[in-house]
């Protein structure tokens, strides 16, 4: 009996949504928060795993997240070892066998992206480098669209029921974010081949979209903190090849920028990063919105 009960309940797991019932989206980062509730609205009931204010690489695997995956009905991460340090906890902890790697209830964003900064090599010694590439992708709106389009089918997928539905807001989404990437790029063309200096290499994509040009990283290596002798160094190269402002997101420390902004004569520039870095980043629109405002207001 007790065999037969446990097998009725991993049939029910598998079982597709019924209409009266919101998909419970569990999401590794902001930025695919949003995306979800964009193309599905109130058909589903999103969590979000982080926040602006936390370093994705480097969170605990609470047991409140292992509850939270335990009741996913899908599971929206980045991906490209963003989360390595503990989305693999989480899942195995969480033992929910609609979510794993594999099914369609597990959606990496990664995978449908043109990845920058995959390394010629693999060593523990260049600090933190991803296998991949470079994780952080949300930072190119084309990025979001290639990502809405696989998500809006996936979840069309989950819900046959509400296919039409997912449909119409994917089409919707894709239009109005069209026109903004639009007007993004004629905002942002001034900003073309202006010099930065970055804390970590989460901005790569967009200086890749937006055409600026870094000149260094406060970091020596992706990962490691900050030393005096590398700032140092970093402010030779800057007397030389001087840069306009210095680039952190909300939730790195400030002391390193702080400190090159005044010896370098630097804009010091908290860029929101995700969703909810700053008053004006409430969703992906006011991500950009804000962003593109923060680094024009650089140059006056």
């Amino acid at each position: 009996m007790k065999h037969h009960v446990l097998s009725v309940l991993f049939v029910i797991l598998l079982l597709p949504l019924s209409a009266s019932a919101a998909m419970r989206v569990f999401s590794c980062e902001p930025e695919w928060a949003s995306l979800v509730t964009e193309l599905a609205g109130d058909r589903v009931e999103v969590f979000t795993a982080t926040t602006a204010q936390q370093d994705p690489h480097y969170i605990q695997a609470r047991p409140s997240l292992i509850a939270r995956m335990r009741r996913a009905d899908l599971v929206v991460c980045t991906g490209a070892e963003l989360e390595v340090g503990w989305l693999p906890v989480l899942m195995a902890r969480s033992g929910n066998p609609k979510v794993k790697p594999g099914t369609d209830g597990y959606f990496e964003a990664a995978g449908f992206v043109p990845m920058l900064g995959v390394p010629q090599r693999l060593d523990r010694a260049e600090g933190d480098i991803h296998a991949r590439g470079n994780p952080h992708i949300q930072l190119d709106p084309h990025n979001i669209e290639r990502v809405a389009a696989a998500l809006g089918e996936r979840l069309a997928k989950l819900d046959p029921e509400n296919a039409a539905d997912y449909s119409t807001r994917l089409d919707d989404f894709t239009r109005r974010w069209q026109s903004a990437m639009q007007r993004w790029e004629t905002l942002a063309e001034p900003l073309r081949g202006m010099p930065v200096v970055v804390h970590h290499e989460s901005w790569t994509y967009l200086n890749n979209w937006l055409g600026l040009n870094q000149i260094g990283t406060l970091e020596p290596k992706p990962g490691v903190p900050p030393s005096s002798s590398h700032l140092a160094e970093l402010l030779v190269t800057l007397k030389a090849t001087p840069a306009r402002a210095v680039i952190r997101a909300p939730f790195e420390e400030s002391r390193a920028s702080e400190w090159l902004s005044k010896q370098a004569g630097l804009v010091m520039l908290e860029l929101p990063y995700t969703v909810g870095g700053n008053a004006q980043s409430t969703d992906l629109f006011g991500l950009f919105d804000s962003s593109i405002a923060l680094l024009l207001g650089a140059q006056s």
